[in-house]
């Protein structure tokens, strides 16, 4: 089986961070977040993978190389505009029929979705599409799907209000296709999944379903507040990713540096390379690699972005900070 990591956005949601870090080099735990995408999907034994490339594609190209590192063989989908997340699957026919069915991930998802069982219900419905989804008690930032008691995709909402969801099922972004679903996207076209193919499926009665994942955990980390989340459930331990290993509720980097009067409380990511200075606090916050805290200063409930440098005396409260000129 063959997956595609979608990985060509801009990440605008998380900005300053990203406007000189592209979104699947976002660092959970100090390592990019499609790192952990694709260990996840080697995990189910899947080894050939195509993801997209826009922004800062050579960054990402240089993290990753050809995928061995990882046990995998990756292959680059460099596109010269975005073509949105099913035109550039389109793109990557050839690719992905050699695999049928096939996964598609976004490079922002975090989770231990069982993706075998999604795959064996999709086979066993003889489905073109299948959307994994969980339950979520506030779906106000999500897109809602309602099934049948088949499992079959009757509708979808985006981002109800409290009280008007028909649904607490949300859609993961993690996909099963059928080689048909090349069917449904035009070629050579900007084309999306949530905007297009999915909703002419369900009008056409199609074969789409929806795989409620019981008991998985999954955050879509494109958000302030779900970055932090995630965060904070790696660090206390309510879930954990492989090859990955926490103690306590604070994470320090390689050669990170934090004086011996600075004070770190969790829970906190201090990245790789960090410089926490004479007298400084770290409370409840994300470093990035390369971040100094100069001496003094306090950062409370806030995210540093790479390299930047929090003045000393500075008092930093729920703040978001990063460099916004590559050369800064």
């Amino acid at each position: 089986m063959k997956a595609m990591i979608l990985a060509g956005g801009l990440s605008t949601r998380l900005y300053p961070l990203t406007k000189t870090v592209p979104k699947p080099l976002v660092p959970v735990l100090g390592e990019p977040n499609i790192v952990h995408v694709i260990r996840y999907l080697k995990s189910f034994g899947i080894g050939e993978i195509a993801t997209n490339v826009f922004y800062f594609a050579d960054a990402i190209r240089a993290a990753l190389g050809d995928g061995s590192r990882f046990g995998v063989r990756l292959t680059y989908l460099e596109e010269p505009s975005l073509s949105g997340s099913a035109g550039a699957v389109r793109l990557m026919q050839q690719f992905l029929s050699g695999s049928d069915p096939f996964v598609v991930v976004g490079c922002d998802d975090v989770t231990n979705l069982d993706l075998d069982a999604q795959v064996r219900f999709h086979r066993e419905r003889g489905a073109i599409a299948t959307i994994g989804l969980v339950e979520c008690n506030d779906v106000r930032e999500y897109g809602v799907v309602v099934v049948n008691d088949e499992g079959k995709i009757v509708g979808f909402q985006e981002k109800p209000q409290p009280g008007e969801e028909r649904s607490h099922l949300v859609n993961t972004g993690i996909y099963v296709f059928s080689a048909s679903i090349f069917e449904r996207i035009p070629a050579n076209s900007v084309y999306d999944f949530g905007k297009q193919v999915f909703p002419r499926l369900q009008q056409d009665n199609a074969a789409f379903y929806g795989f409620k994942a019981t008991g998985a955990y999954w955050c879509d980390i494109g958000t302030p507040h779900e970055y932090r989340r995630v965060t904070r459930d790696l660090l206390t331990g309510a879930f954990t990713l492989p090859e990955t290993r926490v103690r306590g509720d604070v994470w320090i980097g390689y050669e990170a540096r934090i004086a011996s009067d600075a004070v770190v409380c969790g829970p906190s990511v201090v990245g790789d390379g960090v410089v926490v200075e004479s007298a400084a606090r770290v409370e409840r916050s994300i470093l990035w690699q390369g971040a100094v805290v100069e001496r003094g200063a306090v950062v409370a409930d806030s995210i540093v972005g790479a390299g930047y440098r929090v003045a000393a005396g500075t008092n930093l409260n729920h703040a978001i900070v990063a460099n916004e000129d590559p050369q800064t």
